[in-house]
């Protein structure tokens, strides 16, 4: 107390103290540090650089889909643009919380939850696209059966994910549970995906079954092969990563997630360009000036 130093019971004092903790990865009085790691803890470095890339990726696809879909009139190529666009999208709100993350420390967590939201939405319309393709649409069959019921269980599978998403972002302890596929919701989730994948190699077998078509079953086969590792890849990776130290667990997981989905993506685009898709797709196409003066000319003349 004062000047004796002796302790002074303060127990019925109403004393307010204003403190401010800044925790960065680094020297807060250093006059030069980096950007991309200041910051982010160390599980989160890289992110924007990631994110960053990838964005770029996605630009490049979505200009080539921009263009395929300008000559293709087909509700397939507009489902797989919009899904693609979202994935964009998705990338460009989480990059803009990023960037002001690395900048003051806050960023703009509600661009962030738009970010995560559009990610799932993307996500479920690729699934839906596939599980269409697996049943034929547009390569066997013109029309599809149990359209009404195919669509309602999307859109319940959308849905649980979003709620599962909230349960995740509002009920897990961060401090605990760093690792989303370490919660009840991320393990969840996991399994919806392997019943979406159950269903897919389902509807495929059905439709190889119908199909007499050799080149389209060559097809089928490839897409199958190649699509099944997009479904199974993330089961996959999430046992692998419980074996990762925590620390790097999450760059781990991001980023086989992130070259997962865009090979994915820029597979879907290959395989819907318009010289391609006339192989095996039965869509229509607009024809280019040139190409109808070449039927011009090759028609008979009276």
């Amino acid at each position: 107390e004062g000047k004796s130093c002796k302790w002074k019971d303060s127990i019925d004092e109403d004393i307010e103290i204003a403190y401010d903790i800044w925790l960065v990865n680094g020297n807060p009085a250093a006059q030069s540090h980096n950007v991309f790691e200041y910051q982010f803890s160390f599980e989160q470095q890289g992110s924007l650089e990631r994110v960053l890339l990838f964005f770029l990726l996605y630009l490049v696809l979505a200009g080539l889909q921009v263009y395929a879909v300008m000559r293709q009139k087909h509700l397939v190529t507009r489902l797989f643009t919009a899904a693609l666009t979202l994935q964009l999208l998705s990338f460009l709100w989480t990059i803009t919380h990023l960037a002001f993350f690395a900048w003051d420390g806050d960023g703009v967590p509600s661009l962030g939850i738009v970010g995560d939201v559009s990610y799932m939405l993307s996500q479920s319309l690729f699934m839906l696209l596939l599980l269409l393709l697996a049943k034929g649409w547009a390569i066997t069959r013109t029309e599809l059966t149990w359209k009404p019921v195919l669509f309602c269980i999307w859109l319940v599978y959308s849905c649980i994910q979003i709620l599962l998403y909230v349960w995740n972002m509002t009920e897990v302890d961060v401090i605990e549970e760093i690792d989303e596929y370490q919660t009840y919701p991320g393990w969840i989730s996991l399994c919806f995906r392997l019943v979406v994948t159950a269903w897919f190699l389902t509807e495929l077998r059905s439709t190889m079954m119908d199909e007499n078509d050799h080149r389209k079953l060559r097809f089928y086969l490839h897409f199958g092969a190649g699509l099944l590792c997009w479904f199974v890849y993330l089961p996959v990776v999430a046992l692998i990563a419980l074996q990762v130290s925590a620390l790097w667990r999450q760059k781990f997981i991001l980023g086989i997630s992130s070259c997962a989905d865009f090979l994915a993506y820029a597979i879907i685009t290959h395989l819907l360009w318009p010289t391609r898709s006339q192989q095996y797709f039965q869509l229509q196409s607009e024809l280019d000036p040139g190409d109808e003066l070449e039927e011009l000319n090759e028609a008979p003349h009276n």
